[in-house]
């Protein structure tokens, strides 16, 4: 079973924000050059760190200290932290050498959540044989949707595109539900990308922001701290005000997938591809056509991290239908946003999306 990693109330703009993916500016330093005792992810950049520490920690189902010493991480006196290298120095290898230096080997691929990776089939625990999975049901006769279709129906069911053009802004209130504890955020969006999200707890406010070309991030009496490029560009998607009608321009490479079956529901699957950016997954509800699910990935040097966002709640506002409930979740983080409130066409000031120049007031 994986060990669930607690989320923190300080921590909520991190986790509210895209996870980094593995992009790097040219004058950016390596992890040997911010951390103490690199080795084998030597050349690293270092903002990638942490979140190929992240990938390790969901693979293995583990915390930090199963590896590192508490409060001296760059300690080697846990055995753990030693196997930890060999194992990254094999899939390195075996990536190499057998799949032409593709990342398709990586720690998920043999613990899947566990400290020790299973060599050996289960044993049947039933009297029946073992049944692949149905797949969703088909009309006889039916023809596939074409990933057109499927946006196309999208768009009806938002309310049309003549509806969806009319909202030039939106502003939000809500909740953020979180190892049981509620905190409270507000949301400012702006078309045609720009989106603000602010979390107040007890002692500060967090901030997550798409200026409309990159992202910003921080907390009160802090200085704001510039998104990575990858992570500029996770934050630019949830940023689209008008998702709808931005699908095709957003994903020049934009095909169906198979059908799949969330929660009861059968869906139809778009895989969307954009140049130097890892595919994203969409799940449009066969029936009402409305988006169920967005899954997008960001690259790590150990492997690729999941974030996957669920909408529901589905509410009329401002002629159009908008979800007023989302589940992010992400292999050590899970939360829950839930809106109560939302206006449209409200008058926001482009400016309130820029990023501070010093500490955030």
């Amino acid at each position: 079973m994986r060990r669930f990693v607690g989320m923190p109330a300080m921590l909520l703009a991190c986790a509210i924000a895209p996870h980094t993916g593995f992009a790097q500016a040219a004058n950016a330093k390596t992890a040997e050059e911010v951390y103490k005792n690199i080795v084998q992810l030597k050349g690293t950049p270092a903002d990638q760190l942490q979140a190929a520490m992240q990938f390790i920690s969901a693979s293995l189902g583990v915390d930090c200290e199963f590896c590192h010493v508490q409060g001296d991480f760059a300690s080697d006196d846990k055995a753990a932290k030693k196997t930890a290298r060999t194992m990254m120095a094999m899939t390195a290898m075996i990536n190499k050498e057998a799949f032409h230096g593709r990342q398709q080997i990586t720690c998920e691929s043999c613990h899947r959540g566990a400290t020790r990776p299973v060599s050996t089939p289960p044993v049947l625990e039933a009297d029946e044989s073992l049944k692949p999975p149905t797949p969703p049901a088909s009309v006889a006769g039916a023809t596939a949707p074409t990933a057109d279709q499927i946006v196309e129906k999208y768009i009806a069911a938002v309310g049309g595109k003549e509806a969806i053009r009319k909202i030039t802004s939106r502003q939000a209130k809500g909740v953020v539900i979180a190892n049981g504890a509620e905190t409270p955020i507000e949301f400012f969006m702006k078309a045609p990308n720009l989106r603000l999200s602010i979390s107040q707890n007890p002692s500060a406010g967090s901030y997550t922001a798409f200026d409309g070309s990159a992202g910003w991030m921080g907390t009160t009496g802090h200085a704001a701290r510039r998104m990575t490029p990858a992570e500029s560009w996770a934050a630019g998607i949830d940023a689209e005000f008008a998702l709808p009608l931005r699908l095709k321009e957003m994903f020049p490479q934009l095909r169906r997938g198979r059908p799949e079956t969330l929660n009861g529901a059968e869906c139809e699957v778009l895989i969307g591809t954009a140049e130097g950016h890892p595919p994203v997954r969409l799940y449009f509800d066969a029936k009402s056509g409305l988006l169920v699910r967005l899954v997008r990935y960001a690259d790590t040097p150990m492997g690729r991290n999941a974030t996957q966002i669920d909408y529901s709640d589905y509410r009329e506002s401002g002629g159009i239908k908008v979800p007023f409930r989302w589940r992010l979740s992400r292999p050590v983080a899970r939360f829950t946003i839930q809106l109560s409130e939302v206006k449209s066409n409200v008058a926001i000031d482009s400016a309130k999306f820029a990023k501070p120049s010093g500490e955030i007031k």
